[in-house]
């Protein structure tokens, strides 16, 4: 299951809107000095292969490939705000570790 905050949903229709698109791609890749960095992309169309699950929250359709499912399965992704900075938060449970710049993760 993947989640998006009440506030990130507003920001990621915003995006989906202005970009024309139907939804997002999300998702992990290997990076970063801790192991895994997140992904998250405007969907211009839903996913052409069957190995992508499909989600909804607030209204907002979310795909992940089966692939990314062991690292990112229960994530929320919420938008913050801390002064003048705005960015995405993923809250991952399954996170064992989160390098001290917080743009890569292991699990």
């Amino acid at each position: 299951m993947i989640a998006l905050t009440e506030h990130a949903a507003t920001h990621v229709a915003r995006q989906i809107a202005q970009q024309q698109g139907v939804g997002i791609l999300f998702g992990a890749r290997s990076g970063g000095c801790t192991g895994f960095s997140y992904t998250i992309e405007v969907a211009k169309t839903p996913p052409a292969t069957p190995d992508w699950i499909d989600f909804e929250s607030h209204g907002i359709r979310i795909w992940v490939n089966d692939a990314d499912m062991p690292v990112v399965d229960g994530t929320t992704i919420d938008w913050q705000r801390q002064g003048l900075n705005e960015r995405m938060v993923f809250i991952n449970g399954r996170e064992t570790a989160r390098c001290g710049c917080g743009e890569s993760f292991a699990v």
